[in-house]
Order: structure tokens, then sequence, then C-alpha cells
């Protein structure tokens, strides 16, 4: 059985525009109707969203039968849960908060097995292996690996040249919301503060070498952030995306315009 080539960890090194989603609803169904829409990439958000081991490799098994590529967001830094998750068959990982190369170390270090890292060792029991069922797979499983880090404070934008050294990193991505809270602008990511650091730090990120993300579900700043040089983006949220057309669709009917043109439902 052949080695899970990692699709998206090609498609930033080559730098090609990648356009996703969050899919936040832990829910395997939604996922795959998702992968039917046409977008890149998808993150399985493990942080706020209510996803957990198992609804993880639920959605990783249906989007598996599509062409998007799947990358998971985990909850923390935790090493056992990065094992756990890798495991299962994630081969990319995006990580909250990072915010020092010492951080970023640790967490190259979490996703190899040694002598390069620590890693466990268990792929009788590992998805990712296809239960010893990949041939050679330690010698490929390493390579196929992507660390995004996530850039969301003061304290890691201040560590940001150090971050970018760190072999391993593949990608960053930048978290405008909490970032403005550090700086001072809960509920403001649009603030010109906000923008000038997003834009400087997109700048010295792709100075580096290194793939730069950003999420913005406002289409005008996602477009803006792109031209700033972000080549894979986060544009939405599921849930948000199905609450926001529930609401249009009430009160298109609460005040009798259903029937008055748009698309049929």
């Amino acid at each position: 059985m052949d080695m899970p080539l990692n699709q998206f960890k090609r498609a930033l090194a080559a730098g090609q525009s990648q356009i996703g989603l969050f899919l936040g609803m832990a829910n395997a169904y939604v996922a795959e109707v998702v992968a039917t829409t046409g977008f890149d990439w998808l993150l399985i958000d493990g942080e706020h969203g209510p996803n957990d081991l198992q609804s993880i490799i639920g959605q990783l098994q249906v989007l598996g039968q599509y062409p998007v590529k799947p990358v998971v967001r985990t909850v923390d830094h935790d090493t056992a849960r990065i094992k756990q998750l890798l495991d299962a068959g994630v081969q990319s990982l995006m990580v909250p908060m990072v915010e020092s190369a010492a951080e970023a170390e640790a967490l190259v270090r979490a996703m190899r097995y040694p002598p390069h890292g620590i890693r466990g060792v268990g792929t009788a029991m590992a998805r990712a292996a296809r239960w010893n069922g990949v041939g050679g797979y330690f010698a490929q499983a390493d390579r196929e690996m992507c660390l995004i880090v996530q850039i969301e404070s003061m304290a890691g934008l201040a560590g940001l040249d150090e971050i970018l050294k760190v072999d391993g990193v593949d990608a960053v991505f930048i978290g405008p919301s909490d970032l403005a809270a550090s700086m001072g602008h809960l509920g403001n990511p649009g603030h010109p503060d906000v923008k000038a650091a997003l834009n400087a730090a997109i700048a010295k990120i792709s100075a580096a070498g290194k793939a730069v993300g950003v999420f913005s579900a406002d289409p005008v700043a996602a477009e803006a952030y792109r031209a700033m040089g972000a080549s894979f983006l986060l544009v939405g949220v599921d849930a948000l995306l199905l609450r926001n057309s529930a609401v249009v669709l009430a009160e298109r009917f609460k005040k009798g315009e259903a029937g008055k043109g748009g698309a049929a439902y």
C-alpha cells in the first residue's frame, strides 16, 4: 500500500493559491457536503469547534474521497494529542498561539519520529500507516508532515523572525481577531494598526520563503490579504454560512418576499 502524499504541503511549497473554509460543526456529513463545493482545503477546527479525535477521524475519512485537502487545527501544543492526530492520519497540522522559536521547535519534534523528534511509535493501531499496511512508512512519514504555526499575538509578532528560522515550519497563519485583541482592539481586526501589523508580517513571512495564510470572512478583506501576499486563505465558517443563509431565508418569508426573484432553494 502506498504512502498518502501531502498535496497541501506541495501546493504551499509551489506557491499555489489555496482557498479554504473552517469546518467547526464536528460532523462528517456536513464536511462531505462542503467537500463537493470547490474549496481547495478545509480546516477541521479542534480549537474553537467542538471536534474531538473521533469526529476528526470521521471527517478525514469522508474528505479522503474528494480532491479537497484537509488540515486539522489542534486545541493546543500538547504532544500526546498531536501524536494521536498524526496516528489518525493528519498530515497537515495548524497549531494556535505560537509565540517563540522554542515553541515552534518543540512542535516540529512532536511531528517527527526519533532521532529527529519524539513522536511515539504505534503504527499497528495507526490509521496513518494503514495499520502497518503502508510499506516503508517510517522512511516516508516525516517528509509528508506539514506544520503551520499561528501567529496571533504581540508576543508572536515579536518572535516571528526567530520562528521563521525554524527548520520544519512550513507555513505561518495569522489570526487577525486574536492579534487585534492582543493589540488592544478586541473585536476590531480591521483597525489600521492591526492592518499595518498584518501587512508587515505577511511581507516578512513571504521574504523568508514561507507560505503565509490569513482568515477573514469579509471577502474584501480576504482579497486585500491575498494582494498583500497571503497564498492560502480561510474565507468562511461552515456554521456561519448555515446561520446566515437561514436568517436570510426566514426573513424573506416573514417579509412576504419569498417569491420575488432569487435562486430556488
